[in-house]
């Protein structure tokens, strides 16, 4: 019997790129299905959160994520651009968000066809992988090539229901939080809430208790 999760993702969240390369390879091995539930960063949803949080947060998360990414093989780099607009010195969140919005409703729209988890993973590698302009160009076009999708086909749904995604998308982090987590990267299996790129191997263990097969 093929047994089922929902994966809650940011685009923005750099331990969400850590992960959902090996979730997609878990569905691979294993007869699971991983649905995408993408949510607007804590930038769109809390634009204050960066100018209050400890000083050392930010250092750290960067430290952490790159060695992270180094003890995986995973590639890794700056977003160029980052999908939120922010002052780095003041830590401030621009009102205008185009990046994260347009990247979150096409993840989305992915997820309304049942391929959200390979187009977020493809486009999640442009941007973290180091990938220069990743919003411009063949970049995002050859994402949801990868995914059997079509761009086009996704921005102009994007275009003509910006409002119906992000409500979906809203509905996605309400999901979340009745799961019992507010953070990415979450998988959600069986009704339990697993938090972070450091508990893949945990989900697992979980889903092989109840009946977790190699396909």
């Amino acid at each position: 019997m093929t047994l089922s999760a929902d994966l809650y993702f940011s685009f923005r969240s750099p331990y969400s790129y850590l992960s959902i390369g090996r979730y997609r390879a878990m569905t691979e091995e294993y007869d699971v299905d991983i649905a995408l539930r993408p949510v607007y960063p804590l930038a769109v949803r809390q634009p204050d959160f960066f100018e209050r949080n400890h000083p050392n947060w930010l250092r750290y998360t960067m430290i952490d994520m790159i060695r992270v990414a180094q003890f995986h093989g995973i590639p890794f780099g700056a977003p160029r651009p980052d999908p939120i607009i922010q002052d780095m010195a003041t830590r401030k969140i621009a009102e205008d968000q185009p990046y994260i919005r347009r990247i979150t409703r096409l993840g989305q729209a992915a997820a309304r066809r049942g391929k959200g988890l390979v187009f977020a993973h493809e486009a999640a590698r442009l941007i973290w992988g180091g990938a220069e302009n990743w919003h411009e160009g063949n970049h995002l076009a050859d994402a949801a090539e990868a995914a059997s999708l079509d761009l086009a086909e996704l921005d102009a749904e994007v275009e003509a229901e910006a409002d119906a995604l992000d409500e979906e998308i809203a509905a996605n982090q309400q999901a979340l939080e009745a799961a019992g987590h507010w953070g990415v990267p979450t998988l959600v299996f069986d009704g339990e809430p697993f938090f972070g790129q450091d508990r893949i191997e945990m989900a697992q263990w979980r889903m092989e208790q109840k009946g977790l097969e190699k396909r």
